[in-house]
């Protein structure tokens, strides 16, 4: 089953021109800076766009085997089976929370069982909210109340528009481990809109890479982003992301170490589950490069990798360093002196040290 859409939408100025099949399983991310198009996809996919908009026909949407959109067909927005989230959480200010939540419910044929109900309350973790005014209610309570409206609405498909743009650094953390919570315990496909590289490598399954109204990559997120062009392109800072096993999940020095399939890594403890998957970023200028193992260090993962290319200097002097850990690749950032005074090269056996608590989830 797969959700499949084919659109050409124009503005005055901006043309969103798209084609892209996606699986219905899992959180897809649409990835790109602002004017990109990402939010004037995801509204078309919710049918918000008026018909006069539409260049060459009406396009093509399909979800499974629903159309939902062709050159003869437009189902409106109510008749298509999703939730919405916005970037704000639109509450009525003058309900409670339970009032918010129930108001959703008159359009729906089949509200959702007493125990479903609860459940998904109880997995955002908003019954104590429940009498509480919605005016009354911090950003992240307000995002978690959001979803779960939209959740209590059965959609097979949940459609989100950067929720957590104007949450700070907690609140945003508080976000991600509720939807990465839904993601494991509900089987509702995610559609998630950001331009945040550490929201999108840590929540999504499959990427899209927009910009300027065209899709620019797209699939399986490990796979797109195997490409370090595309990874470093994301951020301002380069990093690696890498994808492991928890193999022990706290050790007697209170680290968490991860299997890498080339290699064990310790990182700080992570309250995870052994055999669970895990997503890591590494930061090029947490890694460090030797020409001999290191003794009598407190660096913990010293790896012996090869170099696989070195990119030029940089004004400010640092070179990008592309290093093989058997078939992981990660990246190191040195300065270009200390590049000359090793004399590294490409093809080079070298050593990569990393301290675990430069690592992060």
């Amino acid at each position: 089953m797969a959700f499949s859409a084919r659109l050409n939408i124009a503005y005055s100025e901006f043309t969103l021109d798209v084609d892209l099949t996606i699986p219905v399983k899992g959180i897809t991310a649409i990835f790109g800076p602002s004017g990109s198009g990402k939010t004037t996809l995801l509204r078309a996919i919710a049918g918000l766009h008026p018909k006069n908009l539409y260049k060459n026909g009406r396009g093509h949407i399909q979800f499974g085997d629903q159309i939902w959109q062709s050159d003869t067909d437009f189902l409106p927005t109510y008749k298509r089976p999703i939730g919405y989230v916005f970037q704000e959480s639109s509450l009525f200010e003058h309900l409670n929370i339970q009032q918010n939540l129930d108001y959703g419910q008159k359009r729906i044929k089949n509200p959702l069982k007493p125990h479903e109900r609860d459940h998904i309350i109880d997995l955002l973790g908003i019954s104590p909210l429940l009498t509480r005014p919605a005016d009354k209610l911090s950003g992240g309570e307000r995002q978690r109340v959001a979803i779960a409206r939209a959740l209590l609405l059965r959609p097979e498909l949940l459609l989100m528009d950067e929720p957590m743009a104007s949450l700070d650094f907690i609140r945003k953390s508080e976000i991600i481990r509720f939807l990465e919570r839904l993601k494991t315990e509900l089987e509702i496909p995610l559609i998630y809109i950001s331009h945040n590289a550490a929201e999108v490598t840590r929540l999504a399954d499959h990427l899209i890479i927009l910009d300027q109204g065209r899709v620019r990559q797209q699939g399986p997120i490990q796979a797109v982003l195997a490409n370090h062009k595309i990874l470093n392109s994301m951020s301002e800072e380069p990093f690696t992301l890498l994808f492991g096993t928890v193999m022990t999940a706290r050790t007697e020095h209170n680290l968490t170490e991860v299997d890498l399939g080339d290699a064990l890594i310790r990182i700080p403890h992570h309250e995870v589950k052994e055999q669970a998957e895990i997503r890591l970023h590494l930061y090029a200028k947490d890694v460090s490069i030797a020409l001999s193992r290191p003794e009598q260090t407190s660096v913990l993962n010293i790896f012996d990798c090869q170099i696989g290319t070195i990119e030029p200097p940089t004004e400010d002097g640092q070179c990008l360093i592309h290093l093989c850990l058997k078939k992981t690749r990660i990246q190191a950032r040195v300065s270009a002196y200390s590049c000359a005074e090793l004399d590294l090269r490409p093809g080079q056996k070298v050593f990569a040290q990393i301290k675990a608590v430069s690592i992060v989830q």
